[in-house]
This record gives structure tokens, sequence and C-alpha cells, in this order.
């Protein structure tokens, strides 16, 4: 049997699927570590990474922070994100983030990880929906056998929660991101599914 291979780099957004046993478990793709101390994200036309913004605060991303391939945040994502907040009309236009939690010091982005979700939460960003999906790294030795979101210790869940509610407010202004509802394993399955929905019906060509 012939192996697959490609002789070009990937896509990391278009160019692979999740996986087969995705959402249980999947591939997901990392932007960003801890201590990183500029926001890197993908540039979506080309695939490479470029700056987003450097960091403002000494408040920085706790977890390994990407995104899953061939998921976008667009109305599926929205009607999810209505539960919570009403008023959201659409998604952000970016794929699904996904934070990756591992006990390992892992200090290099641009890769490919292992994850099984466990939950996530609802943000909302400029009336926006822009779910975090929560995930484990795949046979971490501490937090591999985490099964939900529950089993997360309650301060280490408010740690990654401050991040995102402060990451982009100055100091005496007003807030511009917040949290409409957290979820579990299972909410998570189905945010993912309905980012892979969104995905398939705005790029299925």
């Amino acid at each position: 049997m012939a192996r697959e291979f490609s002789l070009m780099q990937a896509h990391p957004w278009h160019g692979f699927s999740p996986g087969e046993d995705c959402p249980e478990e999947l591939l997901a793709y990392i932007e960003i570590v801890p201590l990183d101390q500029v926001k890197y994200e993908i540039h979506k036309p080309s695939g490479l990474m470029m700056i987003d913004r450097v960091q403002r605060y000494s408040s920085y991303c706790p977890t390994l922070y990407g995104f899953i391939p061939r998921t976008y945040c667009d109305t599926a994502i929205a009607r999810l994100a209505k539960k919570g907040a009403p008023a959201v009309e659409k998604g952000d236009g970016d794929p699904l983030d996904i934070c990756v939690i591992t006990e390992a010091t892992i200090n290099r982005s641009s890769i490919l990880v292992q994850a099984k979700p466990i939950g996530g939460f609802c943000l909302i960003d400029h009336g926006e929906a822009d779910d975090k999906i929560i995930a484990v790294l795949a046979d971490d030795p501490v937090f591999s056998d985490l099964a939900s979101i529950e089993d997360l210790p309650v301060q280490y869940l408010e740690r990654i929660k401050h991040y995102f509610l402060s990451y982009k407010t100055m100091p005496g202004e007003e807030a511009k991101t917040s949290i409409a509802y957290v979820y579990g394993r299972e909410g998570a399955y189905e945010v993912i599914n309905a980012a892979r929905d969104d995905y398939r019906r705005c790029y299925s060509d």
C-alpha cells in the first residue's frame, strides 16, 4: 500500500482534518504557548503565522492556545450562543479556538497536538460568539484522565476565564468580552460539531 504524504506543507486551517475521532479526540494547531509576550495567529490566506499584537500586560494565556482545523464560527455557532446571549447574530468568523491543558513545558508554537475536549465557554467578543474549547493533551501524565470540565480545579478554570475577560481591555476601559455560559464535555462536542457544520457550509469547495 502506498503511504500518504505531501511534498508541500499543509495549510494549518484547511489542509488536514481534525481526525476521524473528532470531537472526542482531535488534532489542534497551536498558535501561542504560555509566557508568549506576543499574540500570534494564523494569516488566513497563506497559512503562515503572523503577529496579531504584543501582549499589553503580565496576564499571559495559561494554556497552549490555537484552533481546530476545518472549523469556522458563523451562524451555527451563533445559534448555540443565543442560549446565554440572545442578541448574538454571528460568530467571529475565525476557526474555533481551543485551549489545551498540559503539565509539560512546551515552548514552541506552530505545532499539532492531540487533544481531548472536556468543556468550554461561550465568550462574547464585541457582540460576536467566540467560543473557547477547553481540552487536555492526550496522554498527559497529570491531566489526560479528566473527563469533563467539572473535574478541573476551579481556580485553574478561573485563571483561563480571567485571561479572556481581560486580555483586550485597558485599565479604566469597559470590558470588551463576557462569558455567556460554561459547558461540559457534551456541550463542547456540540460546539465543535456546529463549527464543523459552519466550515462545510462556507468552505465546501
